[in-house]
């Protein structure tokens, strides 16, 4: 019974790890990619409650809800594997939504710690207006700063070359 535990628990963690690997290659590759057309409001200023962006987290929750339901039905580990996406995206409506965005009530600013190289990581992605570009496609993990502002640096003069 333990044993089972841990390795349900295990499942939730490796979940949670391999989401942030998965959602580093969607960010780059999907939503500043070819799809674009729903991310690109998460680049403009909001003007309501929701932004077009949030489909994605439509999406991802309706496969972790079918994960999970599958996982219920018999098929063992989906359950946890659809836990794990859930945890995920707690997280992310944690640190990306409320504490980058403040998207709700929460109005802190870190000032030190890694939730602020989260922060700073995220705003230096926003530094750059449309979908090329840009630096740090992670939601929870997070290069230094500096790196990401000398790879700013690079991507900026690479461009005034080209031009």
């Amino acid at each position: 019974m333990m044993a089972n535990a841990l390795f349900n628990a295990l499942i939730v963690v490796a979940t949670v790890a391999g989401m942030e690997c998965f959602a580093w290659g969607a960010h780059k590759y999907v939503m500043h990619g070819w799809g674009w057309g729903w991310h690109a409001s998460h680049h403009a200023p909001r003007t309501g409650w929701f932004e077009r962006n949030d489909w994605y987290a439509v999406v991802f929750a309706a496969v972790a809800i079918v994960l999970i339901a599958l996982g219920t039905a018999g098929h063992a580990p989906l359950q946890w594997i659809g836990a794990g996406m859930t945890l995920y995206g707690l997280l992310y409506f944690l640190a990306h939504d409320g504490l980058v965005h403040k998207r709700w009530p929460l109005r802190w600013v870190p000032r030190s710690g890694y939730l602020k190289r989260l922060y700073q990581a995220h705003r230096l992605h926003h530094a750059v207006q449309g979908p090329g570009g840009c630096v740090s496609f992670g939601f929870l993990w997070a290069p230094s700063p500096a790196a990401l502002k000398r790879q700013l640096q690079a991507k900026r003069a690479s461009r005034q070359l080209s031009d």
